[in-house]
């Protein structure tokens, strides 16, 4: 598949059909080889003698001076090799090339090289340069998978690109204690589609036996009392190494104020991802990340790939169960044994056993009897219904049952009961998902997860991953929104893989498909337990209900749901709505001045019969409705905001008031006019003609959006108001990230 945001065709970015897009550059010839990964082309780089070899693109692709770029590819061969971004002039002279490390070893697995750097001042176009050094002649080297384009970062991440990735130097770090720091690229294969990670990665190098560590210089800001994630990808020099990460903060004046720390548990010496949270305190400000090692020996060396520190994600939309009693993924946090055998502690190694992360809880009996397992307490509301779930895995002996239920706890913690719970009997070995519903007392403030677990054998490990609370609202539910004229229907629970049709039911019972970013949501896949869908095209002054198919991965029916009936209304009947389905934020109300006197054309075809009193006409279909429709426009902001909604050409949707007899129409609007009502040079109303054509509804056109991007991503990028200004035209560019 293409690599989003890639400069490069796709010819070029995969090898497939042709070598077209590259040629060689230096002591080398290409041809076109088979077994790559974004499909099934590759490039191979033969060697004419010993010695480096370069290939680049054929194309030089536009760039502008001080802005950072980013390249990468999937390489294989009997040697090392680096990339390169070649910066050239607008007449296609060579400014300079910016090379990644050569990699420490070499492959003939596929794995991956990147680079990242300012383009220099004069430069207005770049390439991509492949580079290998062979031992001889007609020595084969292949590349695949490549892109360039502007730095890809993680989403949410409040780190900068190079303190992420140290793809452009290792600036973004700096030593804590008998530590230096460089970059290496190690030869690591990594998932084709996985385009943040790969490439360079900061090497912290022990300069003496002992305690080692490194932070970053950046200390973005945190808002107290939020919860945040960090992680990064370790790799330890060896396979005892004691290898770990912290999440520090600091207050306004610099002093750090907490640090949590999470060890790496490593199976072996390759990347693995650690995981460290923890709340802001109440006097936090900023927030950094450390790494390091303990009992360090002399010229060791930890490597971290892929540094990031978020706002910590919830496994389930609104738990009140934090990240680190979740998932485990830096002990087992505020869980203790409040009555039984059991002993608790965090699976080991790295990835043995999880359902979320790298780590789970593991309780483990050494006697056939029951043991209570409790949770930290958490802050509920009174009187709401919640929920407490888990996934829970026998991992050796037996279990014969395990209960979840929730305690409650008042303002002054004493304990106000168990609610009675819900028992669930383990029929194998797989991870089964254990849940509880309970309404909380009146006086109850706080509220803790509780298993009962019963060992049916001695020696028995029960892992629990993934634990949350949180309150249960509708699984569906539905709101309308008249003034800005579209129904919200929101959707929980929804089961990962599956997929989801979503119809809008008339008061005739026919059943609509509703739009969503790819179109119509019709079996979409499920990718979280929340959908939010805006249907902008609901009718106004009727009611209309929405009826959910919820398709199992087979393709097989599972469930059915249906929302409550909901109506919009428009408050002023001279009043009308265009919209652009595939852009809401760009629809409008418009003062209607007059509906269209409708035509509908027929082609026709007239012959006349000699000997015969009436003509013999051969008719077509006749064709939709076609008319002028005449609005005004009451100030300049919303001439301005109609010239935009009608610029694209896209098919609109016109729905007037109810009970102006017209039916909401998709319509194509031809050459436009626009009027002053009046000759005086300062006045704001316009009329404006827009012929209509009626269409059929788009089916394939998706609705813009932000695409998972936050105001952190903005923040994150831009060091300045000034930066979005110049890089964005509008605030529609900076919604839809079109630069």
């Amino acid at each position: 598949m293409a690599i989003p945001g890639n400069f490069l065709s796709s010819t070029t970015e995969s090898i497939d059909p042709n070598t077209s897009g590259w040629t060689p550059k230096l002591n080398c010839t290409i041809v076109k080889g088979v077994g790559g990964r974004n499909g099934d082309g590759c490039l191979a780089v033969k060697s004419v003698a010993a010695g480096e070899m370069q290939a680049r693109t054929v194309s030089s692709y536009p760039i502008t001076a001080g802005t950072v770029y980013y390249c990468f590819a999937d390489t294989a061969g009997v040697s090392s090799e680096r990339i390169g971004i070649r910066w050239l002039t607008a007449t296609g002279t060579e400014v300079s090339i910016t090379w990644s490390v050569l990699t420490t070893g070499s492959s003939a697995s596929w794995h991956r090289v990147s680079v990242a750097g300012a383009a220099p001042v004069g430069a207005t176009q770049a390439q991509v340069v492949l580079s290998s050094t062979e031992a001889g002649a007609t020595v084969s080297h292949y590349w695949e998978n490549v892109y360039l384009g502007l730095p890809k970062t993680s989403l949410g991440n409040l780190f900068d690109f190079n303190t992420e990735s140290s793809e452009v130097d290792a600036s973004g770090w700096t030593p804590v204690v008998n530590a230096t720091i460089s970059r290496q690229v190690p030869v690591v294969s990594w998932s084709v589609t996985s385009y943040l990670s790969g490439g360079h990665t900061l090497a912290m190098t022990a300069v003496a036996a002992g305690n080692a560590s490194v932070l970053t210089v950046a200390r973005p800001t945190v808002t107290p009392g939020r919860e945040y994630l960090g992680y990064a990808y370790l790799q330890p020099p060896t396979l005892s190494a004691t290898a770990w990460i912290e999440l520090r903060f600091y207050d306004g004046a610099g002093n750090q104020v907490q640090a949590t720390r999470s060890t790496l548990a490593a199976p072996g010496t390759g990347l693995y991802r650690t995981r460290v949270s923890a709340v802001a305190p109440a006097n936090a400000a900023t927030c950094s990340m450390a790494a390091g090692l303990d009992g360090a020996s002399a010229a060791q060396v930890l490597r971290l790939e892929t540094v990031v520190i978020v706002a910590a994600p919830k496994t389930q939309a609104g738990s009140v169960v934090p990240y680190a009693d979740c998932s485990f993924e830096q002990g087992i946090a505020g869980w203790t044994v409040p009555s039984g055998a059991a002993t608790l502690a965090r699976t080991t190694p790295w990835g043995t056993s999880s359902y979320e992360g790298s780590y789970a809880l593991a309780a483990s009996s050494a006697t056939a009897t029951a043991s209570t397992l409790r949770s930290a307490r958490f802050p509920i509301t009174a009187g709401k219904n919640w929920r407490a779930a888990a996934m829970v895995h026998p991992a050796a002996g037996t279990w014969s049952s395990v209960r979840t239920r929730v305690r409650w706890w008042d303002a002054a913690n004493a304990d106000l009961g168990a609610s009675t719970g819900t028992v669930y009997t383990l029929p194998g070995s797989s991870w089964y998902a254990v849940p509880n519903d309970a309404v909380a007392p009146a006086n109850a403030v706080t509220a803790s997860v509780e298993f009962v677990i019963t060992a049916s054998a001695a020696s028995s490990v029960l892992h629990i991953d993934n634990v949350t609370l949180w309150e249960v609202l509708p699984q569906t539910a539905i709101v309308a929104n008249s003034d800005g004229g579209y129904a919200t229907l929101t959707l929980r629970e929804l089961e990962l893989d599956y997929q989801v049709s979503v119809y809008r039911v008339g008061t005739d019972g026919a059943r609509t498909l509703v739009r969503g970013t790819t179109g119509l949501i019709d079996r979409q896949l499920v990718t979280s337990d929340l959908l939010i869908v805006e249907d902008h095209e609901a009718p106004f002054g009727v009611p209309v209900y929405y009826a959910i198919d919820i398709y199992d991965p087979s393709g097989s029916l599972a469930s059915t749901r249906a929302s409550e009936q909901v109506t919009l209304t428009i408050a002023d009947i001279n009043e009308a709505w265009l919209k652009d389905p595939g852009n809401p934020q760009r629809n409008m109300r418009v003062l209607v001045a007059s509906a269209p006197e409708w035509s509908r054309p027929i082609e026709q075809a007239v012959h006349v019969v000699r000997g015969r009193r009436n003509k013999v006409v051969l008719s077509g279909v006749r064709q939709g409705l076609e008319g002028d429709l005449t609005v005004a426009t009451r100030s300049d902001e919303e001439r301005r905001a109609l010239h935009l909604l009608l610029d694209s050409g896209n098919v609109l949707l016109w729905q007037a008031s109810p009970g102006m007899g017209v039916d909401d129409m998709y319509v194509n609007v031809a050459l436009i006019g626009e009027a002053r009502i009046s000759p005086l040079a300062q006045e704001q109303w316009r009329t404006w003609s827009l012929p209509l054509t009626e269409a059929d509804m788009p089916v394939t056109t998706g609705v813009n959006g932000p695409a998972g991007r936050t105001w952190q991503d903005v923040l994150t990028e831009f060091s300045t108001w000034q930066e979005v200004l110049n890089t964005y035209a509008t605030w529609e560019d900076v919604l839809l990230d079109r630069r």
